[in-house]
């Protein structure tokens, strides 16, 4: 009897997930806009305004509720208001399909087929959101407009995010993180709200509602209470397995979802926080040819480790320095010194060269941004946008160079006189695995003075072209991709003690809000469903209603 009742029970809950399923996919509409607005309180919480646009198709089932995601579970229904079209409603209640988060029934406001609605949800208070931030002192927040399934929502959204920070943030205290998943480059707008506080604003007329978008900032953490601040390690357990009873109950693959927690974490980790200044991105006309390698990595904010590593090449391969010992790293000049060092060449050499860690780190940091600076300032006229435009295809060029070499020695010479360029690919290592595959790289005759282990490697002979031959050390390609990436985190570990710090203090410097200006806080109130992500774990789910 008892099994009967259990087959009964489960037969009845699979129809009713059916007839639920069924009926979302009904769903068709447009999210015209989004404005969302995220306040950082003083007693370490978040405020949240959503205001959604929705424009329903002809024939799509009335949009009867809008699910919206929260970073955590600590939030009080009895603290959220909604209302459509400026008209109060109040089915407001947990959702069955976003784990955190929340329903709100449109009721009698339901928005028809062929028909638009604006939707304004307040959540008053939502907890368990800030972090200890990567430098010492600072607490971080990070926050994930709610994507749709793309079989529901379609054409492009008019998306903006504002980031209120807390109460008595000075103006060169915070910095803004670079956001995440395709937001295109550019800086936010800066500037101070009706209430005088510092606010970040994101924009883009053209986003997508189906695609995750993942915005940041730091701010000293004496503004908030140490006990609202969890370590990036901590991990809410519990709220992970509610997360995957919802995504089961949608019917989405528990390995896909635990694979997205994982993933979300990881990138949350690797964040990096952005250096240029925001006035950079101050928009001049054309572009700014001319700069070095190095310097377009600073243009298109390469992580400061490979930057190091980037100016270290261009010493050695001038003979203005060599790398005496690799573990611990020890670096040497080279005298005489060649003439036209570039001004980060020099500092750099007067700072690599010293053996007091602590005094190399200042100044290498000073070095760091000094080079900010020079190019903030080379900058001044022309297209932040455009430029970047402009190196990033230089990028390619440089690979289609390497590639379209005949030989292995010929496309070893070009990828190593190219170096610097092609490191600059994000997928350098994907990269010149495909390009070389199992075959070899041979390394140039300056290696040895980079990599001194790199001479008892296997070595073959090659000819010159001139009648004569040279014996150069090689690796196959996939090793050689993967040596060279631990080389990078390796040379940056041993110039400065802590690489985050070091980011950090140039950050500190180089980033700041600029003074004063008229508020850039949002305006009007019209927009589409959004969930929010806490520090380093986001866990809201795409799809919704």
């Amino acid at each position: 009897m008892k099994r009967n009742l259990t087959i009964a029970a489960a037969l009845i809950a699979l129809v009713a997930l059916v007839t639920g399923v069924a009926y979302a996919q009904s769903y068709s509409f447009q999210l015209e806009q989004e404005v969302v607005d995220v306040f950082l309180e003083s007693d370490g919480t978040y405020r949240l305004t959503y205001a959604f646009l929705f424009a329903n198709d002809p024939g799509g089932s009335p949009i009867d509720f809008v699910d919206v995601g929260l970073p955590t579970s600590d939030y009080d229904l009895s603290n959220i208001r909604a209302s459509v079209d400026g008209q109060p409603v109040s089915d407001i209640s947990t959702s069955p399909y976003v784990t955190p988060g929340i329903a709100v029934g449109l009721g009698n406001r339901a928005i028809p087929s062929g028909q638009t609605g604006t939707v304004l949800v307040e959540i008053g208070r939502v907890g368990g959101v800030l972090f200890r931030g990567d430098e010492e002192g600072y607490a971080s927040g990070k926050f994930s407009p709610t994507w749709f399934d793309g079989q529901f929502v379609h054409g492009s959204t008019d998306l903006t995010v504002t980031f209120h920070l807390p109460p008595g943030v000075q103006p060169e205290e915070p910095r803004w993180h670079a956001p995440e998943g395709g937001w295109p480059a550019g800086d936010p707008a800066t500037g101070f709200d009706a209430e005088g506080r510092i606010v970040y604003t994101w924009r883009d007329t053209s986003a997508r509602g189906d695609t995750q978008y993942t915005f940041g900032a730091s701010f000293p953490s004496s503004y908030v209470p140490s006990g609202s601040l969890s370590s990036p390690s901590q991990f809410d357990w519990t709220f992970l397995f509610s997360g995957l009873v919802s995504a089961v109950g949608c019917l989405v693959p528990v390995a896909f979802i635990i694979f997205f927690f994982v993933l979300i974490i990881w990138v949350s980790r690797r964040g990096k926080l952005a250096y240029l200044p925001p006035k950079i991105a101050v928009e001049g006309h054309g572009i700014k040819r001319g700069l070095t390698a190095v310097e377009a990595a600073v243009l298109l904010e390469t992580g400061l480790d490979k930057v190091l590593t980037m100016i270290l090449f261009s010493l050695i391969k001038k003979e203005a320095a060599r790398v005496v010992r690799e573990t611990p790293l020890q670096v040497a000049a080279v005298e005489p010194r060649p003439a036209e060092l570039r001004a980060y060449e020099e500092s750099f050499l007067a700072a690599v060269v010293l053996d007091d860690a602590r005094k190399r780190q200042r100044d290498l940091t000073e070095v760091m941004i000094q080079l900010v600076k020079a190019v903030e300032s080379k900058m001044k006229g022309f297209s932040l946008k455009e430029t970047r435009d402009y190196y990033r295809a230089i990028i390619l060029k440089a690979w289609e160079q390497v590639e379209a070499a005949q030989t292995p020695e010929v496309k070893s010479e070009v990828f190593t006189d190219s170096l610097e360029w092609t490191m600059l690919d994000r997928d350098f290592d994907g990269h010149t695995r495909r390009t070389f595959g199992t075959g070899p790289v041979f390394f140039p005759h300056w290696w040895g003075s980079y990599r001194p282990s790199t001479v008892s490697a296997p070595s073959v002979p090659i000819s010159t072209g001139r009648g004569g031959g040279i014996s150069l050390p090689h690796l196959p390609g996939a090793e050689f991709a993967a040596s060279f990436a631990r080389g990078v985190q390796n040379t940056a570990g041993s110039l400065v003690s802590n690489i985050t710090e070091f980011t950090s203090g140039v950050t500190k410097t180089t980033n700041p809000p600029p003074p004063p200006s008229r508020s850039s806080s949002s305006g009007g109130r019209s927009c589409a469903c959004a969930c929010a992500c806490a520090g380093c774990a986001c866990a809201c789910a795409g799809g919704g209603r």
